[in-house]
């Protein structure tokens, strides 16, 4: 059952004790797993509700928790963006609901994104950077996944296999992605720390500058590539040049040559995530509209070659040693389409862009069998709950269970004084109702 922005108003009241909504209006968010909503209190702060919509949705966000609470102040301070602030939750029946001190910035669309300022991608290339060069220990620490390359390959070879049995995957991308997945030579990178749900609705900008990155359900060490997906789909070839480029320049090691192509296979890859998802939720919508979508990339492919994203080219296409990458350490006068790897057709022309159409943010709940090897772990000591009388909401009884709150106290935040003035630039986004007659 879907909530409504009002009801989520009157759940954050339980889960943050002395918090007196005036205004509250929707968010953005994955309308197919959680409710968001903004809120404006008697104070003028501003706060974000998330209310998963399912199981799996409140595990994300439980991991969440223990995700933000593995990042102590001295590394958040070295972050050249905002993280968000866990300030309370409450329980409704077996899912968990949290309250979260609201973050400066908005959320731009990619096709917005593409059209700012060469600055605001150099901002976006260096956030990036800032998240893989994080240390391995914050993601061991926290009993999250880890993988090598080879385990990371096989992973994605097993969903490839799970996504073949529901026979509704163009022959065509099955035999490109094996292709790709068995070409180890494309596998050959040093595994970093990695969001793991990175695209434009994570991204909170303000002018040229990331004030904020979000969405930390994901984190894992694996393979730096996925966190480009979503830029290599834009197909906006100065764009993705220009945020590599600040990327490479910031990380403390260079990225390996071949993380565009597997970022470009994570892309199209994406498109069977999504209809596995929508399979495994019994979503026909969901369903078809992947369909559509894998039909459209498999015709494009068919008809222009598509991106590249194999090392040696499927038998029959490019000859091999024509297909040369274009990241990092391409040769001088490689022809490249718009997605910013070379792509020339066997008589020597070049073949059109492909366009990769962008799917809703899909997240792949990490395989519990993968081994973490653990660094000696930091004790997470529970806070006890603060009971609080049971209200109705929206016929659902909730208790607060603050996250090591006082009654009324402002969440505690590692931003500096001046990114604080930065939230007041998205307070006319927010619909003003009269929570109080409801």
């Amino acid at each position: 059952m879907r909530r409504k922005p009002i009801e989520l108003a009157a759940v954050a009241t339980a889960a943050v004790p002395g918090l007196t909504p005036t205004a509250v209006s929707s968010a953005a968010d994955d309308p197919a797993d959680f409710d968001s909503a903004l809120l404006l209190d008697s104070e003028g702060k501003r706060w974000r509700v998330r209310s998963p919509r399912h199981a799996e949705a409140s595990a994300r966000l439980e991991t969440e928790f223990l995700v933000l609470r593995a990042f102590a102040p001295a590394i958040r301070a070295e972050l050249p963006f905002l993280m968000p602030t866990i300030a309370g939750s409450v329980r409704l029946g077996s899912l968990s609901t949290f309250v979260y001190s609201h973050l400066g910035g908005s959320t731009r669309s990619v096709e917005e994104l593409t059209a700012g300022p060469e600055a605001l991608a150099k901002e976006i290339g260096t956030a990036l950077a800032a998240i893989h060069d994080l240390p391995h220990s914050l993601v061991s620490n926290a009993d999250l996944p880890s993988y090598t390359p080879n385990e990371f390959r096989q992973r994605r070879l097993n969903e490839l296999d799970q996504a073949a049995t529901t026979g509704k995957i163009p022959a065509s991308l099955l035999r490109r992605w094996e292709h790709a997945l068995e070409d180890v030579s494309l596998w050959r990178f040093n595994p970093s720390v990695v969001h793991g749900d990175l695209h434009e609705d994570n991204l909170l900008v303000e002018g040229s500058r990331v004030t904020a990155v979000t969405g930390w359900t994901d984190l894992r060490i694996g393979d730096p590539a996925d966190d480009f997906a979503w830029l290599v789909a834009s197909n906006e070839q100065d764009f993705v040049e220009a945020v590599l480029a600040s990327y490479t320049g910031s990380r403390r090691d260079a990225p390996d040559q071949h993380l565009l192509r597997r970022a470009a296979l994570s892309a199209e890859f994406a498109l069977a995530q999504y209809l596995v998802k929508g399979i495994a939720a019994g979503d026909s919508g969901m369903v078809a509209e992947a369909e559509g979508m894998l039909e459209t990339l498999a015709a494009d492919v068919e008809e222009h070659g598509g991106q590249a994203i194999s090392v040696e080219p499927l038998p029959g296409q490019t000859p091999a040693g024509a297909d040369v990458p274009a990241g990092p350490g391409a040769p001088a006068g490689t022809e490249v389409t718009d997605d910013g790897v070379p792509s020339p057709r066997v008589d020597g022309s070049t073949a059109p862009a492909v366009t990769v159409a962008p799917v809703p943010a899909v997240s792949v709940v990490p395989v519990p069998a993968v081994t973490v090897v653990p660094v000696p772990a930091v004790t997470v000591i529970p806070v006890p709950e603060v009971p609080v009388p049971e209200a109705p909401v929206g016929g659902v009884s909730v208790a607060a269970a603050p996250l090591g709150e006082e009654p009324g106290a402002e969440a505690p935040e590692a931003e500096a004084p001046a990114a604080r003035s930065a939230e007041d630039t998205s307070t006319a986004a927010i619909s003003i109702v009269d929570v109080r007659k409801h």
